[in-house]
């Protein structure tokens, strides 16, 4: 097996998880930590569309810009995880969705 057919295998193992994590969590932590396995194998095929083509410089400065984004975002979703706990008691998502004004 080459390189690219197993970079191809672990995007679509990664990608295959964190879907799946996303259909089966209830808990808002959980989702994050899916939609963070999910980014992940985006960033490996990114590195590996790097590779395909021959720039691989260009798919790790991407993976690199992602890394930073995502880490953003996991900690702006994480706070607020933290919030909704504090203020309502549960992290259900099926709880929270039933919320009104």
């Amino acid at each position: 097996m080459t390189t690219l057919q197993i970079a191809v295998i672990g995007v679509l193992g990664l990608i295959g998880i964190g879907l799946y994590g996303l259909l089966i969590a209830r808990n808002l932590i959980k989702v994050i930590v899916a939609l963070q396995v999910l980014v992940k194998g985006a960033l490996l095929a990114l590195v590996a569309a790097g590779l395909a083509s021959g720039k691989l410089n260009l798919g790790q400065s991407l993976a690199v810009m992602v890394i930073v984004v995502d880490t953003v975002v996991a900690v702006i979703g994480l706070a607020l995880a933290l919030q909704v706990k504090r203020r309502m008691g549960t992290l259900d998502i099926k709880d929270l969705s039933t919320l009104k004004k």
